[in-house]
């Protein structure tokens, strides 16, 4: 059974250990900008929202690569992009609505999330749990789950004002 990574933005605190991370497993450097998933953050709102590649099963990315840089890994199910044959010519940046692919600030190639080769490194050092790696066929159970504690809370809420 294939995984995804699931996010939990209301227990994203904003601390970008994820984006660390995630820069050290693929640059060997801690830096944001190299890494393969980034924090989007509403300053004035108090919102931080990690923001990772979907794995779509129809990945635009892929479609949009003249040069077939991108594949499928058949075992993790993640779009992986081959750097050898990247021309860097970004119209899979432009084809993801999603925002899954970047530009790599020094080589001008792109660069988006492999899911670690199975082992995330962003969900394993997540310390709020806001990333998680699980299942595919359990996104939506965890998802109906999560809106119903959010229901719950609201109508013990509504009833405690009358």
């Amino acid at each position: 059974m294939q995984k995804v990574l699931l996010v939990w933005p209301e227990k994203c605190t904003g601390c970008r250990v994820c984006e660390l991370a995630c820069s050290w497993e693929h640059e060997k450097v801690f830096s944001p900008a190299l890494s393969r998933l980034q924090v989007v953050s509403w300053k004035r709102e108090g919102v931080d929202v990690p923001m990772v590649c979907q794995q779509c099963q129809t990945a635009l990315c892929m479609e949009a690569c003249t040069a077939r840089a991108i594949s499928r890994d058949p075992e993790t199910g993640a779009v992986l992009v081959d750097g050898r044959r990247c021309i860097g010519c970004h119209m899979c940046v432009l084809a993801c609505p999603f925002g899954g692919p970047a530009i790599h600030p020094e080589t001008g190639k792109i660069m988006k999330c492999d899911l670690c080769g199975g082992n995330p490194r962003c969900a394993e050092m997540c310390p709020v749990g806001a990333i998680e790696y699980v299942r595919a066929d359990r996104v939506g159970l965890a998802r109906k789950r999560a809106s119903l504690g959010y229901l719950t809370r609201y109508l013990d809420l509504a009833v405690k004002e009358g």
